[in-house]
């Protein structure tokens, strides 16, 4: 990279955009973050 900056950029757009919404986790049933976040939306636009 030619800049910290440029390498800040790009390792925060691979955790955000790879990272925290594809990686499974067993805290959330073995789901992406993006699938409890949608669910959640969900369950908060039906009450």
């Amino acid at each position: 990279f030619a800049t910290r900056a440029k390498a800040l950029r790009a390792v925060m757009r691979y955790i955000e955009g790879f990272y925290n919404r594809r990686r499974l986790h067993s805290a959330n049933g073995y789901r992406t973050p993006w699938e409890v976040h949608t669910e959640y939306l969900d369950r908060q636009q039906a009450a």
